[in-house]
């Protein structure tokens, strides 16, 4: 086999090597450029603007300035493109065919962009997931939950299913499911429950606090305390309203009653017996 022969000299010449050399150059000075143009809008961008329109600009910023320096670099190495577009169109087919997943995560990550149903900073719940979101992408977002583990949702699922914006508002509303006996009085344990809210330095007036008389339960009645707080105060809250039903209850003397079992041998057959455990008798 004749193997065949390259001429080095017709692609390694001096001026072909200068070419190369400036575009070398250009080529990082223009990402240095560009990391400090980026850096420098970030600064100069309104505390007032969202932490996601930040983001959005800066990225911009990005995409624009390295498809300039692409083709400035290419103008400087003076390759012709004309060959390239030919192969780019069907090469362009496969790749859509291909990627028609990632096309649409791309369109789905606009209509996310557009609608704002949440912005980074906001904890979401998606599913059984939940967390709080620190980066929108073309393709997904990002999660950071609370357990400090990352979760990447493509866009596509994220139009749609179902989600919930846990901080959208100000304020919101923590419900406390709570249980008493059947014969403790009604009437008391709503003054006692209305008392812990407003005692609760983090429970808000306005809205009101709200209280429920919902299920004759199994065991007790069923009761909803549903105490208005700040968005940030959740955790805070959650703990304190809890201990102080609790306390508040045993001091009172009200019942937190648990599931009764009664066990019942029929007339037709002889009672069991049962010995005290203490005194050793039947």
């Amino acid at each position: 086999f004749r193997i065949m022969e390259f001429d080095f000299s017709k692609y390694f010449n001096a001026e072909n090597l200068e070419r190369l050399m400036w575009a070398l150059i250009i080529l990082v000075v223009g990402v240095v450029i560009i990391y400090a143009l980026a850096f420098i809008v970030k600064r100069l961008l309104p505390k007032s603007l969202s932490q996601q329109r930040k983001m959005i600009i800066q990225r911009l910023v990005y995409y624009s300035g390295f498809i300039l320096l692409a083709f400035i670099v290419i103008a400087q190495l003076k390759i012709n493109l004309a060959p390239f577009f030919g192969a780019a169109g069907v090469i362009g087919l496969v790749i859509g065919v291909a990627s028609q997943t990632s096309i649409g995560n791309i369109v789905s990550g606009f209509f996310l962009v557009g609608e704002k149903s949440f912005e980074i900073g906001d904890v979401i719940k998606v599913g059984d997931k939940a967390g709080t979101v620190f980066s929108i992408d073309l393709l997904s977002i990002k999660i950071r939950t609370f357990d400090n583990q990352l979760l990447r949702i493509p866009n596509q699922t994220i139009i749609s299913t179902e989600l919930i914006n846990v901080t959208r508002f100000p304020i919101r509303r923590l419900d406390f499911n709570v249980s008493v006996a059947y014969k403790e009085d009604l009437a008391k344990v709503k003054t006692l429950l209305e008392e812990v809210a407003k005692a609760n330095p983090l429970s808000l007036d306005e809205p009101e606090p709200l209280i429920v008389f919902k299920d004759f339960g199994a065991s007790g009645i069923d009761i909803l305390l549903g105490i208005w707080f700040e968005k940030q105060n959740y955790l805070k809250v959650k703990n304190s309203i809890f201990q102080e039903i609790k306390a508040r209850f045993d001091a009172e003397g009200i019942e937190i009653p648990f599931p009764h079992v009664t066990l019942y041998t029929g007339e037709a057959t002889k009672p069991f017996p049962v010995m005290n455990t203490t005194t050793g008798k039947k």
